[in-house]
């Protein structure tokens, strides 16, 4: 969020008014729900809404779309089983790259998530998480539910949890939650729970904090 409200510029959108940012790459170690920030700032009557878009295969209201279906069987396809295949028979593979989008799909149906990438490196299982846009405002309540799904194809494959990596073409904030948005930058600076240590990142924009957001405790293989 205070990437977007440093380096957004005014933009337009179906929803309205929006602040848009250049494309950012950033890495999270370790995330759950009990994280500090989103236990301060987070909602929590959404928190089983959004993790169902991820679980269930059947649209969910008022989404367009469902990441479960997607991931689970797209064009009858369970992604997660055949990239668990894929690694199994070949640890090495840089090829375990699942797609959640349909050529010619409407384009009010085209999924902010589009691509999830799986490698196995040193016995432990990194995923790679690609937008085409992100809302920062509300993102958590989509990097959380990944985790989930990173976690589950680990344990299926019986290795160690790495870190995910988000890459974002559009960051943004839409203009009626700004007020919102600076209040939680106001407060988490107040209680010390800021980005953290930046880290470098080949979209021309620093990752995010490697030491707040790592609060993984015990819900993955290590």
């Amino acid at each position: 969020m205070r990437y977007v409200r440093e380096y957004g510029r005014p933009a337009d959108d179906d929803r309205g008014p929006v602040t848009e940012a250049p494309a950012v790459l950033f890495e999270i170690d370790e995330l759950g729900w009990d994280d500090p920030v989103l236990e301060a700032h987070g909602d929590p009557g959404k928190i089983s809404l959004y993790s169902s878009k991820f679980s269930e295969l059947a649209v969910v209201p008022p989404f367009k779309y469902s990441y479960g279906g997607r991931l689970r069987g797209l064009l009858e396809v369970d992604q997660l089983r055949w990239v668990t295949d894929v690694l199994r028979a070949k640890p090495y593979s840089k090829s375990g790259w699942i797609s959640l989008t349909v050529p010619g799909e409407r384009p009010d149906a085209v999924p902010c998530l589009t691509g999830l990438a799986f490698r196995l490196r040193e016995g432990r299982l990194t995923m790679t998480a690609t937008f085409r846009s992100q809302n920062a405002f509300t993102c958590y309540l989509n990097y959380v539910p990944l985790r989930s799904i990173q976690c589950e194809v680990a344990d299926d494959l019986g290795v160690g949890i790495g870190s995910m990596r988000v890459f974002v073409d559009v960051p943004h904030i839409y203009a009626v939650d700004v007020e919102k948005v600076d209040e939680i930058l106001r407060l988490s600076e107040h209680d010390e729970l800021g980005e953290g240590e930046s880290l470098p990142g080949p979209a021309g924009r620093s990752g995010r904090d490697r030491g707040r957001l790592r609060p993984d405790r015990g819900r993955c293989a290590s």
